[in-house]
């Protein structure tokens, strides 16, 4: 009999992991790849990792490293080779990916959009870390920058994304008690900015909370294949194709 495994990101958290950063698409980036990815590390090692306590090194490669996590540069969604791995390198690690000519139609900042990856996939690597909230009977995605979406900040003259703090999941905090985000636009806990959306688990299924009627349409319109939101959904009917599979082999036994 054939057993189904699931694909699983293997990593350490508590250490430093490299991150390989390589550039696959023929989009111009808007930005020096060097200079992103110099103010990347910045905004690593100056904002994220002392609220989150998760270091990393960036280092500018042509590929994958071998044992070392990525981030790539795509021109769109369903672009050949590197998407085959959903969010994984080729050695099973974290892997994300920013789809360079999507971004710019969408007149977004390829910037923004390689900083909400980096900070979201340090925070939850494996993308499958959840947490209880205001409402009952839902969980809510540990995603840490889709609240504040579309908001940003310079980081050696480069836009970078906003992002919150720990203290936005924890919900027994009073209002402006604490800083909730770096730009502190957030006044309490599991709060959505206007132009941002909150990912949730709810009655056996995935959705999406939205801070407005128009982040809500612009996540309509938007190509979300290889998005955080759709591999949590991926992972969650694998998870369901598993369990159903090992009934079905119990049952034959």
């Amino acid at each position: 009999m054939n057993t189904i495994r699931p694909v699983a990101g293997a990593f350490n958290q508590g250490d430093t992991p490299i991150i390989a950063v390589f550039n696959k698409a023929k989009t111009p980036l808007g930005v020096d790849f060097g200079a992103l990815v110099s103010a990347m590390q910045k905004y690593v090692d100056q904002y994220v990792a002392p609220v989150w306590g998760t270091p990393a090194k960036l280092v500018r490669s042509k590929g994958f490293i071998k044992n070392q996590w990525a981030m790539v540069f795509l021109d769109v969604a369903d672009a050949p080779g590197a998407l085959a791995y959903h969010d994984l390198t080729p050695d099973g690690l974290p892997l994300a990916k920013v789809f360079v000519k999507t971004t710019r139609q969408d007149h977004a900042l390829v910037s923004v959009s390689a900083s909400h990856e980096l900070v979201e996939m340090l925070v939850d690597p494996a993308i499958n870390l959840l947490t209880t909230g205001p409402q009952a009977k839902t969980v809510y995605a540990y995603e840490s920058a889709d609240p504040v979406e579309q908001l940003s900040f310079k980081v050696n003259g480069i836009p970078m994304s906003d992002f919150v703090y720990p203290s936005y999941f924890e919900v027994f905090h009073k209002p402006g008690s604490v800083p909730f985000d770096h730009l502190r636009k957030l006044k309490k806990p599991f709060q959505i900015l206007a132009g941002g959306y909150q990912i949730i688990f709810k009655n056996g299924k995935w959705s999406e909370v939205f801070g407005s009627a128009a982040a809500k349409q612009r996540f309509r319109q938007e190509d979300r294949r290889g998005h955080r939101s759709e591999q949590r959904k991926r992972n969650t009917r694998k998870r369901s194709s598993l369990k159903e599979a090992d009934g079905k082999a119990q049952r034959s036994v």
